[in-house]
């Protein structure tokens, strides 16, 4: 790929766009992974997506939805397994099923983003195209929308770009963007020195205090572009993808041949390296759910107890944390701090705030000892 064009800015006036659609630009949501950190709520065949987690009567990907159609209407491309294709298409209603690509097996994020990426090259050769994740909470969409019209500035003009959430505490569970100078050509754009991956404690807070940047996985770019820069690491990949797009029916031949590797270490890293990535700062709120501890965070209204789902089913007493009453039945808890207890009816989870994240071991417990029936 050549280095980034640093053509005039050719889009309207931001503030007349945040809340209406982008020329050209295209959506594509990946849904995949299992949240096993929400487990009894997150199962292998009903991931955190599919769930209302926020109290909002909206599921993760409607949310997701929600959020992107003011800016691409029916640009949109939903990525998720076999298994939960059906599912997206009736939570997804108004999107239409042919949006919808089911993988026949996980190959990791950048299988999906990519084969996103060249059915959308094929349709639309000058388009943007944005990877927002299905599962991730978002507040002030119209900062968000700001931003993303910012970065498709910053992806017309040939830039591989990401968004980067400021932290709010030095949080051990995230990658990091290394922000550098600001872009001649794209106000409000920088430069990524590096991604760096989830660093210790000590490590976190010296990257909060240097104006480090929480990666969330989000990219906006064009499709020849992103396809061009995994060529450069893997051309076989690419042709691959750029295959399946011309002929959907072989997908479920190739699917499999295809390497397991996330986006940021076959594309992002290598591009930042090479000075190709630039990254523009969200101002809103943002979080990954990803685990108990963050949804009580999120949730938290000033009770002691959180409760996601009917609160009269809660019965505490001099007690706090979360309870996720999932299964209809009356949960009562007495002198507890900081407890988990998620109740779905074949499964209790029984734990606290601090260990919230070693909930994925039970998981791994229970595959090991036969118990698919429960992931």
């Amino acid at each position: 790929m050549s280095e980034p064009n640093r053509e005039p800015n050719r889009e309207p006036n931001r503030a007349d766009q945040f809340s209406h659609e982008l020329d050209r630009f295209w959506a594509v949501i990946p849904a995949g992974g299992a949240g096993t950190r929400l487990w009894p709520l997150s199962r292998q065949t009903s991931p955190k997506f599919l769930h209302d987690l926020t109290g909002t009567g909206r599921t993760l990907i409607q949310a997701t939805y929600d959020r992107l159609v003011p800016l691409v209407a029916d640009r949109m491309i939903v990525v998720t397994g076999q298994a939960h294709r059906d599912a997206v298409v009736a939570q997804l209603g108004a999107l239409g099923p042919d949006a919808v690509v089911a993988e026949p097996s996980a190959r990791d994020s950048m299988a999906a983003i990519g084969l996103a990426a060249a059915l959308i090259e094929a349709r639309d050769p000058d388009a943007v195209m944005g990877s927002f994740a299905a599962d991730h909470v978002i507040s002030a969409d119209e900062a968000f929308r700001a931003a993303t019209a910012t970065a498709v500035e910053a992806a017309r003009a040939g830039w591989l770009v990401t968004i980067g959430i400021e932290p709010s505490h030095p949080a051990t569970g995230f990658g990091y963007i290394s922000v550098g100078d600001a872009l001649d050509d794209v106000p409000g754009v920088f430069a990524v020195r590096e991604f760096v991956e989830k660093p210790s404690a000590s490590v976190a807070a010296s990257y909060v205090s240097a104006g480090y940047r929480w990666n969330a996985g989000m990219f906006v770019v064009r499709p020849g572009v992103l396809l061009d820069l995994l060529a450069e690491q893997d051309p076989e990949f690419t042709a691959a993808l750029r295959g399946i797009a011309a002929d959907l029916s072989t997908l479920g031949d190739v699917w499999p041949s295809l390497p397991k590797i996330a986006v940021d270490h076959a594309v992002a890293e290598p591009a930042a390296a090479a000075g190709r990535v630039a990254v523009v700062p969200g101002a809103f709120g943002w979080d990954d759910i990803g685990d108990f501890a963050s949804l009580e965070a999120l949730l938290r209204t000033g009770d002691a107890i959180t409760v996601l789902g009917n609160a009269g089913l809660v019965r505490a007493i001099d007690a706090s944390g979360v309870v996720v009453p999932a299964s209809g039945r009356v949960v009562a808890v007495v002198g507890l701090d900081d407890v988990v207890v998620v109740d779905t009816g074949d499964a209790i989870l029984v734990t606290t705030l601090e260990r919230a994240q070693d909930v994925k071991s039970i998981v791994a417990a229970l595959k090991e000892d036969g118990h698919d029936h429960l992931v």
